[in-house]
This record gives structure tokens, C-alpha cells and sequence, in this order.
């Protein structure tokens, strides 16, 4: 592809997923289901070098992710670096392994903005869903301490069938924790929360309920200082229509896997899709040159009905990793969408949610043993 075609924009925003290390075992965790055997991860001078590409591309802000990007060791170097880069820095964590000395030096790095994940709004269904009895209490005294410290208080809660009807106390909880932004986002069935999707998809009444709860809570505090944002994201599977997924594919996002595969979102590792590595490519080759990244930018690969579709410039046809999920072809229509031929499925999947009994202990956690397990039956 010529690097100079107006209608591929550089980059905006640099996922570094850091590792699939994670001491949680979240259920509805987005990492790959083999993440198991991933064992290698880039070094520093790798990583750094990755940041100076993605920079001298234009890319402006730059996340820190997982697993749980704390167990590295070498995080207050490489936040220093993308600082001094000129990124804007956001660190993605559950909060566990943080502490008070690691605050301070990822705020001498020069750190921008930390965003720490709850699981529930009390210890004990917390302790259920990430495996730890003591990560509630962890996540609250840090919680505590990034706010005292003078970062924004961010906070996110994976919603899904087995919290989600606590959503006033889990807004509560924010509210005690004096958080500046919320955000609400019932899970996204990718990686993990695929497998589980019958344990994990709410019903509609569920969503109904928890929108009139957040709609509540926005009246009530409107006129107040609580919340610059009470962000409630529902999941796909009650559209209608499909989002503009990473607007766009290839469009504004890069994620690099700690192996150094570069995806344009941090679930296209599942498709039957060759995806460069950065240890072998420039990020310049990668976003504008190669198989992956071109593969769904534009309208032209597009079948009917997104190809006729009036539609089509303002969700892209939907999301790939999700038509391949469901359909066995990541061309297809994103079933979520009512005019695909898939759309069945989704159907099928909501009236799952409405029979299924499933409990917190039947899902199949993301661990080590389990990734294992699931890679060996695959194969």
C-alpha cells in the first residue's frame, strides 16, 4: 500500500500488553485462551523501541496493559521512556502487587493516569470471581492511595449475570472511594468471556434494571460534584446494530502482544489472519503495508448486505473477531447486526440467558491449568 494514501491515518493510541502474567483469574478476561503458551515477552530496549516508532508515526497516547502489566519490573523505566516521548500514559490494572512506594515511582516516571478494575461491590463475590480473598481489600487501600496520591480516580467493573443486579452498591462503592470516572461495561464476550458467554450474558430485564439504576444516579448527582462520568456500556449482543468497532479497522488503534505480534485490537490474534511481529517489521510497514492490517480497512472486502448498507461508514460492518466467533468467517456480517443472515445467533444466545442457571463455580477460569487444558483439546 503507498504510505502516503490520505485515507490511511496513522495511529492514535499504542496498547502495550506487557505480559499475560496475571495473579486473578477472571472468568471474562479478554486474553487469548492459549495465552498459556505464550511464554516469551519483549524486552525493555524492545518495548522502548516500539514507543519511539509508534511516536515518531503520530500516535499520542499510550496504554499499559495485560495479564497485569504490575509484574513487570522494568514498568517505572518504560513509563519514563514513553514519557519522555511525549505519550500520554495510562496504566490498566486490577491493583494487585500495587503499593504505595510503586505509586510514587510511577509518578516520578511521569505516569499520567491509573485505571484500577473491581470485580463486585463486596469481598466475598469478589474473592469468587478472581480467585484471591484478599484482592478486594488490596484493590480498596490502593484505590485510597491513587487518589491521595492526586490521580484521577478511575474505576472499572466488569458487569455480567452474576453482579450486575448489585450495580447500586457497586456505584456506591465509587461514590465512597470519591471516583472521577466510572465506567460500567457489561462484558464483551472475547477470549474468556466467550468460553463462559452462557454463565456470563445477563438477561435483557438484567440490563433494563441496571440502565434505570444508572439513569437514576446521573439524575441524583447531576447538580453535585460526584462523577465526571457514569459511562454504562451494554453488550453487543443487545443491539441492534453494531458498534464502529476500534473505529475502524486499522484506523486509529495498534495493540503489540507481549510476543511482539501487532494486531489493530487486542482480540484479532484469534482470526485466521497473518499478523506481523515488530521484532521483524517496522511499525510503519506493519500499519501501512502488511496482509492483517489492510485486511478490513475501506469497503471493498465487504459482502452484501454491508457492502449496500447506508450504514456501513459509521460501524464498518461490525466487528470481525466477533463474526468469526460466531460464524466460523470473519467476513461475514457481524451477527449482532439485524440485517445479517447470522442474526439468528444472537437471538439464540439471548434466549440462552434467559434459561440458563449456571453459578459462579462452573465457569472455567482464566489460569495457567486451565489454558493448558482448553490449548491441548483445540489441538
Amino acid at each position: 500500500m503507498n504510505l502516503l494514501k490520505p485515507q490511511v491515518n496513522p495511529p492514535l493510541w499504542l496498547l502495550a500488553e506487557l505480559t499475560y502474567r496475571c495473579p486473578l483469574q477472571c472468568p471474562y478476561c479478554s486474553n487469548p485462551l492459549d495465552f498459556a503458551q505464550q511464554e516469551k515477552e519483549l524486552t525493555t530496549e524492545q518495548w522502548i523501541e516500539v514507543f519511539k516508532q509508534a511516536r515518531q508515526m503520530g500516535a499520542v497516547q499510550l496504554g499499559f496493559s495485560g495479564g497485569e502489566p504490575l509484574v513487570r519490573k522494568d514498568l517505572p523505566e518504560l513509563i519514563r521512556a514513553a514519557r519522555d516521548l511525549g505519550f500520554y500514559t495510562n496504566l490498566i490494572t486490577s491493583g494487585i502487587g500495587l503499593t504505595q512506594k510503586k505509586i510514587d515511582a510511577f509518578a516520578e516516571a511521569g505516569l499520567d493516569h491509573i485505571q484500577i478494575s473491581f470485580q463486585a461491590s463486596d469481598e466475598t463475590l469478589n474473592a469468587a470471581l478472581a480467585g484471591s480473598q484478599k484482592a478486594f481489600q488490596q484493590k480498596l487501600e490502593m484505590a485510597k492511595a491513587v487518589k491521595a496520591h492526586g490521580y484521577p480516580m478511575v474505576l472499572n467493573f466488569v458487569l455480567h449475570r452474576h453482579n450486575i443486579d448489585q450495580i447500586a452498591q457497586i456505584i456506591e462503592l465509587a461514590i465512597e472511594l470519591e471516583a472521577d470516572d466510572v465506567e460500567l461495561a457489561t462484558c464483551q464476550f472475547y477470549g474468556w468471556a466467550q468460553l463462559n458467554r452462557e454463565g456470563l450474558l445477563p438477561t435483557r430485564e438484567q440490563i433494563a434494571r441496571a440502565e434505570e439504576v444508572v439513569q437514576h444516579y446521573r439524575e441524583k448527582m447531576k447538580d453535585s460534584s460526584n462523577f465526571a462520568n457514569l459511562l454504562f456500556v451494554t453488550p453487543d449482543y443487545y443491539e441492534e446494530r453494531p458498534k464502529g468497532c476500534m473505529g475502524g479497522w486499522g484506523a486509529i488503534f495498534l495493540s503489540v502482544t507481549p510476543e511482539g505480534m501487532a494486531l489493530p485490537c487486542h482480540s484479532a490474534r484469534q482470526l485466521p489472519v497473518e499478523f506481523p511481529s515488530v521484532l521483524e517489521h517496522t511499525l510503519q510497514e506493519i500499519w501501512y503495508e502488511s496482509f492483517g492490517f489492510n485486511k478490513y480497512r475501506g469497503f471493498d472486502w465487504m459482502p452484501e448486505p454491508c457492502r449496500s448498507c447506508s450504514e456501513k461508514e459509521k460501524d464498518f460492518g461490525g466487528c470481525r473477531c466477533q463474526a468469526f466467533m460466531l460464524t466460523g468467517n470473519a467476513d461475514n456480517a457481524d451477527p449482532v447486526c439485524a440485517k445479517s443472515p447470522h442474526h439468528g445467533q444472537i437471538l439464540e444466545a439471548r434466549e440462552q440467558a434467559n434459561c440458563t442457571n449456571m453459578r459462579i463455580d462452573q465457569l472455567q477460569f482464566r489460569n495457567r491449568a486451565n489454558s493448558q487444558l482448553i490449548f491441548k483439546t483445540e489441538v
